[in-house]
C-alpha cells in the first residue's frame, strides 16, 4: 500500500537516526557523501524506501555512510529548477532525479552525476547519446511510458469491444514528457478504427470539468497519462470517473487502490530501487557514462473488481488471467 505523508513527518520517519542525530555529534563525524533526491510529487514512502533499499544493496545506509537530502516539488513544476539548483549549490555527490525532475537537473549541472527515472525515451529527449553508452553526466532507467498507450488501447478495447471513442487525460504542464505517449496512443487507436480525444487539466478544479466533459461527449473510457498532479489527485480522479460512469486506466497501482478501475505500467518500486543501485555504484566510483540506461523489465496489471461491478462491467476471463493483482 502506498502511503503519503507531509514532508516533515516523512523525513522524520525515514531519516531514523540521521534525522534525529544531534548537530554536534554530526560535526564530529567524518564527512559523508551526499545524495540529493528530488521528486516532482509528494513524499511516497514505498517508492523512497525502494530507493534506499537500492542504495543499501551497494553498501550505503543513510546516516551511516551516506546522507540523503530530499527535495519535493509537490506538483509545482516551476519549483523544480530552484530545488535542483539548491542541491547543486550544496555540492551533493550525485542527484537522483525522479519523474520529470531530470530535465531541470540536466539544465542545472553538467558535472554532478545524475541518475534519472523517466517515462520519456531518454535518447529522443536528449538526455543521453545512446542507451548503451549514455555519455556525459547522466544515466538511469526508463519506465517505457511512451509505449504504454498502445497497451492501454488494447486493454480497453478488450474490455469495451463496442466502444469507438476513448479520451486521454493530460496535464498541459507535462506535455513535453508525454508527447510520445499521446502520439503512440492515437496511432494505436487509429490502427483498429478507434478515435482518441486528448483532454487537458492542469489543476484540481480543472479535473472535474475535464472528466465531466469526457462523459458528456460519450467517450467509452478514460486513459490517464503519467503525471505527478494526477498521482497526487488519484482519489479525486477515481471518484470523478466513477461518478461519471467512466472506466479508467492509469499508470500506477495507487489508482485502482484508491478506487479506480485499472492500472498497467512498469513496477515503479523496482525502478526506484534501480535508481538507488546506480547512485550507489556512482558513490563507489562508477561514471554515469559507463552505466548503460536500463529499461524497465517488470510490468504490473491491476484490476479493481469492486469498481468494475459498480460500473456494471463484466471483466472477461482473459483480462482476469492477465491481471497480476485483482482488488476485490
Amino acid at each position: 500500500m502506498a502511503i503519503h505523508l507531509p514532508r516533515r513527518e516523512f523525513v522524520t520517519l525515514l531519516g531514523g537516526a540521521a534525522a534525529t542525530w544531534p548537530l554536534a555529534a554530526r560535526a564530529q563525524q567524518p564527512a559523508m557523501p551526499v545524495v540529493g533526491f528530488v521528486h516532482d510529487s509528494e513524499a511516497t514512502i514505498d517508492l523512497v524506501t525502494a530507493f534506499r533499499n537500492g542504495l543499501s544493496e551497494t553498501g550505503f545506509v543513510d546516516g551511516r555512510n551516506v546522507a540523503i537530502e530530499y527535495r519535493w516539488a509537490n506538483s509545482q513544476y516551476d519549483q523544480l529548477p530552484h530545488l535542483v539548483a539548491d542541491l547543486v549549490h550544496r555540492q551533493v555527490t550525485v542527484i537522483a532525479a525522479t519523474g520529470s525532475t531530470v530535465f531541470a537537473a540536466r539544465e542545472a549541472t553538467t558535472t554532478i552525476p545524475i541518475v534519472f527515472n523517466t517515462g520519456s525515451d531518454p535518447v529522443k529527449a536528449g538526455l543521453v547519446a545512446a542507451l548503451n553508452k549514455p555519455s556525459g553526466n547522466i544515466t538511469g532507467i526508463t519506465t517505457m511510458n511512451a509505449q504504454l498507450g498502445s497497451k492501454w488501447v488494447g486493454l480497453m478495447h478488450d474490455l469495451l469491444p463496442r466502444a469507438t471513442r476513448f479520451a486521454l487525460l493530460s496535464n498541459p504542464g507535462g506535455m513535453a514528457e508525454n508527447a510520445e505517449m499521446v502520439a503512440d496512443t492515437q496511432d494505436a487507436a487509429t490502427a483498429i478504427g478507434l478515435q482518441v480525444e486528448v483532454v487537458y487539466a492542469g489543476t484540481s478544479d480543472e479535473l472535474e470539468f475535464a472528466i465531466a466533459g469526457v462523459a458528456q461527449r460519450q467517450a467509452g473510457a478514460l486513459m490517464i497519462v503519467p503525471n505527478s498532479l494526477f498521482l497526487d489527485r488519484r482519489a479525486q480522479i477515481a471518484a470523478l470517473a466513477l461518478r461519471n460512469g467512466l472506466p479508467a486506466i492509469y499508470v500506477n497501482r495507487g489508482f485502482p487502490e484508491a478506487g479506480g478501475l485499472m492500472s498497467y505500467a512498469s513496477d515503479w518500486t523496482d525502478t526506484f530501487r534501480q535508481v538507488g543501485i546506480y547512485c550507489g555504484r556512482i558513490l563507489k566510483g562508477a561514471k554515469p557514462a559507463d552505466l548503460p540506461v536500463l529499461q524497465a523489465a517488470k510490468f504490473r496489471f491491476v484490476i479493481n473488481l469492486k469498481t468494475a461491478k459498480t460500473l456494471g462491467l463484466n471483466i472477461s476471463d482473459n483480462l482476469l488471467t492477465l491481471a497480476d493483482e485483482v482488488i476485490e
